[in-house]
């Protein structure tokens, strides 16, 4: 099995990893791929380094960054990865990485907002999960719970 793990360098993006990790210390036998996307320049960024070789330089060393953390627990758990590193919007590119690197499941994190919070802010892992191929694992943090609309309706009051 090959498990896409999208890592942004955030800490929910590492408590997937740290779940993906525990799954296999606890038998599942898996291949990891950990993708960073990094977004397209912007049109500020074009004006400050027109030259799209910089523009890339930049990206990549930015998404090296974001992997850093990743890497170290991996070392710490002695599991090996692959890295994809790639520039676009984050939905769609892993969607293409699901394809690309034959993936047969992701894990992310999810904040655990519900339907409602998830739609109104478009939520990468909600375009994953009714657009994937395969199967997707939403990881929330410790802690979080779900928002209803009822809750929602009794926050407002």
């Amino acid at each position: 099995m090959k498990i896409l793990l999208p890592i942004d360098g955030s800490e929910l993006s590492l408590v997937a990893l740290r779940h993906a990790i525990h799954l296999i210390q606890n038998g599942l036998r898996a291949e990891l791929v950990l993708a960073n996307v990094q977004p397209p320049a912007n049109l500020y960024e074009w004006m400050r380094a027109p030259d799209p070789k910089v523009l890339g330089e930049i990206a990549e060393a930015a998404g090296q960054h974001a992997l850093q953390t990743a890497e170290a627990l991996l070392r710490e758990a002695g599991i090996d990865a692959t890295e994809v590193l790639v520039t676009g919007d984050p939905a769609h590119a892993l969607l293409d990485l699901i394809e690309s690197e034959s993936c047969d499941a992701v894990v992310m994190g999810s904040h655990g907002g519900g339907a409602l919070r998830s739609a109104l802010q478009g939520s990468v892992s909600q375009a994953l999960v009714h657009n994937s191929p395969v199967p997707v694992t939403l990881v929330k943090p410790a802690g979080a719970t779900e928002t209803t609309p009822s809750s929602l309706d009794a926050a407002d009051a």
